[in-house]
């Protein structure tokens, strides 16, 4: 994991720097809706590639999930600390109870 650590304090050392000096930068100057957008169009790519079956289009759209998935969290000052501290808290749920768990509550 500790390439997405970095590559999350990386973007995180983007905030607030000149638009024009990194995409990172760009992104995150143009507000958290459009790193969203940018996100969703990403993740909708990764599954094009998933239902096409080519595993070295969906390694590389799959990568730019991830990246834009950083950089919408660091929009909204969401840590990757606090996201996989979530996951850990999840380990060892059944998946359908942890979402019943949630719906209920």
């Amino acid at each position: 994991m500790s390439i997405l650590n970095d590559l999350a304090a990386t973007i995180a050392s983007r905030k607030g720097a000149d638009p024009e000096s990194s995409w990172t930068a760009k992104l995150l100057s143009q507000g958290p809706e459009k790193c969203a957008e940018k996100f969703g169009e990403e993740a909708v790519e990764a599954i094009i590639e998933a239902v096409k079956g080519d595993r070295d289009r969906l390694t590389s759209e799959a990568a730019d999930v991830l990246y834009h998935l950083l950089v919408m969290l660091a929009a909204r000052d969401v840590a990757l600390d606090d996201v996989l501290a979530e996951l850990t808290r999840r380990q060892g749920t059944s998946g359908i109870a942890e979402k019943a768990a949630r719906d209920r509550g």
